[in-house]
């Protein structure tokens, strides 16, 4: 039995998903488009988007990321990744299969920390897929990949906290769903630097809260946002805070370790739709006399998509692996690592599938522009690849330190 061998429901899981897909995914691009355009507004909520959630949930392909029975089928990640796999081919799946960033993170941030009034008021909606939620942790003022900076103020004031600061990059924020945000702030700027932060449940339309505006990525208005959120003296409930005051950075990480990996999951799946879409292209063109497919230069682009996407397939396999073994803390270096190769390799192949479609490539003809500018996105979100670059290198220079300082002794 191969170490990475599927399980008999992971299969059943993948086939139906494979089928789901085919049968009413890709079809229903076509229509997304259609009726955004026809809405004139960037953030329309499209029918389609509810018949493809109703398909899901009749076929039982619904809530398919969470780990705990209760809530979903319960999958390990090994199980999950060739599924997350499959739905990045799209940017409507995930939202279908209600297994769509940042609503994930957040629905396992409510599950293990939520108390029961969030489980009951935010994460059960959630988990039904008839709300959105927000995760606001990047400010403008700072560098917020080093996430002992944040700067938004909770100042306890009796049985409250005030907020004071100002947010972006919230995605999901501009979703017409989106009802709740999970808010990471400062709450004892004296504490040692990973206690100082704190996270709280803060529904969107609480006062004091003003979403400002949208901010367009490579100029596209994603329908779901990443809005700027000013809070001017915001009250919140002290019972809002999650686990406890200092807790925010922990909770972080434990949120974005399986984010970033599903992230990496979607992405293989972008770039093998690219490969896809390439080949089609390069055997259905003709130039000087042959199919674009004979150039020697795109074959080689072809073979080296194929191989790029078996390594980087693999290493997700083994992170996700640990995850289930040895737990997240113990998979951090394969976790970075993936996040750093992942979009960059994806990025790549989609980058020559352009190239390989001449014009067509960058318009909305294709979705190749659409995934360019979010793999590039990817880079970025939940730390950008010179964060995690760091903390590989720290980790592989710490046995060599220690080798060093036992020499020294």
């Amino acid at each position: 039995m191969s170490l990475f061998e599927i399980s008999d429901r992971a299969e059943k899981y993948r086939a139906d998903l494979l089928e789901f897909m085919d049968a009413h995914v890709y079809p229903a691009e076509a229509v997304y488009h259609e009726q955004m355009s026809a809405s004139g507004d960037p953030h329309f909520h499209p029918p389609i988007l509810e018949e493809l959630k109703a398909e899901a949930r009749r076929r039982g392909l619904w809530n398919l990321f969470h780990p705990h029975p209760e809530w979903g089928p319960g999958l390990t990640n090994l199980e999950y990744a060739p599924l997350a796999e499959i739905m990045g081919r799209s940017h409507i799946a995930s939202e279908a299969c209600n297994c769509n960033a940042p609503d994930t993170g957040n629905m396992e941030v409510l599950t293990l920390f939520g108390s029961d009034e969030h489980k009951e008021k935010y994460l059960k909606p959630l988990l039904d897929g008839t709300m959105a939620s927000a995760f606001a942790m990047t400010e403008p003022r700072v560098a917020s990949s080093d996430a002992t900076n944040i700067e938004l103020r909770m100042e306890r004031d009796g049985d409250a906290y005030v907020l004071n600061g100002r947010k972006w990059f919230a995605s999901n924020a501009m979703h017409r769903n989106c009802k709740v945000l999970i808010v990471m702030g400062k709450t004892d700027p004296t504490a040692a630097p990973h206690r100082q932060q704190s996270m709280m449940v803060v529904p969107i339309d609480a006062p004091g809260v003003t979403v400002v505006r949208n901010l367009p990525v490579f100029g596209y208005a994603d329908r779901e946002g990443h809005a700027e959120i000013i809070f001017e003296n915001v009250r919140v409930p002290a019972k809002d805070l999650l686990k406890g005051e200092g807790e925010g950075f922990a909770i972080s990480q434990a949120r974005l370790g399986p984010g970033r990996i599903h992230h990496c999951m979607r992405a293989i799946g972008a770039a093998e739709r690219a490969l896809e879409l390439m080949c089609r292209r390069a055997q259905s063109r003709v130039t000087f006399g042959s199919p674009v497919a004979e150039r020697s230069n795109i074959q080689d682009w072809i073979a080296e998509a194929r191989i790029d996407i078996e390594m980087i397939r693999l290493l997700t396999l083994k992170a996700a692996y640990l995850m289930d073994t040895v737990g997240n803390k113990e998979a951090r270096t394969e976790i970075a690592a993936i996040k750093v190769a992942a979009p960059n390799i994806a990025l790549k192949i989609v980058d020559r599938a352009i190239q390989v479609h001449g014009g067509a490539g960058v318009t909305d003809d294709f979705p190749l522009a659409m995934m360019y500018a979010g793999l590039r996105t990817l880079r970025l979100a939940d730390g950008p690849d010179e964060v995690h670059k760091r903390a590989i290198a720290r980790q592989e220079l710490r046995q060599y330190r220690d080798e060093a300082t036992a020499a020294v002794s």
